[in-house]
């Protein structure tokens, strides 16, 4: 039934996207993010959709009246230099074929992300992409929410099998991610009963956050919430809402989870965080030795033997995965490709800075300021959390980048008028 559900919206909703561009995306994102094919069992788990919906979405752009706004900035040509410069280092991977087949996930994913940049070209639509980021992401919170306090939170909150974000560590940063969105749509949310909603989410998806037992995450919580308070034009509400929920759920976890999260303060004696150090270690010997990088899925065996055999005989004899954003682009694609990465978040936290200052004195701009703030926690939920998580090709963070360059063009375009 759940399978004939999620044919039935997508197949019954591709029509429209031939002459509604901004639909197309929408489609992409929810199965993107929620992956609702991957809660059944039957023929629609493997199914291609978002391969079907993005060349329906490609198609459309030819096809439909709708005027689309093209246009260049600088964050866009920072992020076409990224997707030429990983082509590079698949080019000379070390391991060309799984490099090869990893590029062409991340390709896809950055080529939707392009039409967005064009595509979702006003409020409404930017409105609606945040509510479908929310809802896709946010469901696995609400309910892994209510399974941690319900279950005590002995087990871990995990998202949709077999995507980005289906462990435990990943699921965990993209709630952290997705949670000042939330608090954007609150503050720009009229309807009584949907506000409920929204600040019931605020309260469930923490916990949610904590139920993953994820200590990447728990860090990345922690400085979201410091500059959601930060950021936010209601900061009375919000110092109100964490002092009276964060001791709760604080005490409320058990002792298997503080026990967890104590080894953050003893991480030498934590074989996966030493683990996690060697991966890094080994990430800067190989962007040493290959002003390139190793190219995609550079972090297995082999490498490590070529690049730091003296790791693994000092350390734990296993070879770990990178688990970091950053020595994952480093590894991968060298010392380039991680000041490219690194830029592209300087210049999205530049961009929302000037969408405050351009509506500072704007109240039908409010919208846009608060968008701008909550991006920056955002950005900083995933620049803390992911330095302990690898998700550097993760949609959700490019999608933030869109947001930001669209509100700018918009804001910058008004102030013309």
């Amino acid at each position: 039934m759940r399978d004939l559900l999620v044919a039935a919206i997508v197949f019954g909703t591709l029509p429209l996207v031939f002459t509604r561009p901004h639909l197309g995306i929408f489609l992409w994102s929810w199965i993107g993010y929620m992956a609702p094919h991957r809660l059944g069992w039957g023929f629609a788990f493997y199914f291609p959709f978002a391969q079907i919906i993005g060349i329906v979405t490609l198609l459309s752009i030819i096809f439909s009246r709708e005027k689309l706004h093209f246009f260049w900035a600088p964050m866009m040509g920072w992020l076409l230099f990224f997707n030429v410069w990983m082509l590079i280092t698949t080019i000379f991977s070390l391991q060309p074929e799984d490099s090869w087949t990893q590029l062409e996930k991340v390709i896809k994913i950055q080529l939707v992300i392009f039409l967005s940049f064009w595509i979702i070209n006003d409020f409404k639509k930017i409105h609606t992409l945040v509510w479908v980021i929310v809802v896709s992401i946010g469901f696995y919170g609400v309910k892994g929410g209510v399974f941690t306090l319900i279950g005590g939170g002995g087990t871990h909150v995990l998202g949709p099998r077999g995507g980005f974000i289906a462990g435990n560590t990943e699921i965990g940063l993209a709630l952290v991610m997705v949670l000042p969105l939330v608090w954007y749509l609150y503050l720009n949310t009229r309807q009584l009963w949907i506000r409920i909603g929204l600040l019931a989410s605020m309260f469930l998806i923490p916990a949610g956050i904590l139920g993953t037992q994820s200590r990447g995450a728990l860090l990345a919580i922690v400085a979201c919430v410091f500059f959601l308070w930060l950021k936010s034009s209601k900061k009375g509400l919000l110092i109100i809402a964490i002092i009276a929920a964060a001791p709760f759920l604080y005490s409320f976890m058990p002792q298997s989870w503080h026990d967890r999260m104590s080894t953050i303060q003893t991480y030498e004696e934590d074989a996966s965080a030493q683990g996690r150090l060697q991966a890094w270690e080994f990430a800067y010997h190989l962007a040493v030795a290959r002003p390139l990088g190793g190219g995609f899925e550079s972090f297995h065996a082999d490498n490590y033997e070529r690049f730091a055999p003296g790791l693994v005989a000092a350390g734990t004899g296993k070879y770990h995965d990178v688990h970091s954003i950053y020595f994952e682009v480093l590894g991968e694609h060298g010392f380039i490709g991680l000041g490219i990465f690194l830029t592209l978040f300087f210049l999205a936290w530049r961009e929302s800075n000037k969408i405050i200052a351009l509506t500072k004195y704007s109240p039908e701009n409010k919208w846009a300021r608060d968008l701008a703030s909550m991006l920056q926690v955002s950005m900083v939920g995933y620049m803390v959390g992911g330095a302990f998580l690898g998700l550097a090709y993760f949609d959700l963070p490019y999608h933030l980048m869109v947001l930001t360059v669209v509100t700018l063009r918009i804001v910058t375009l008004q102030s013309k008028a």
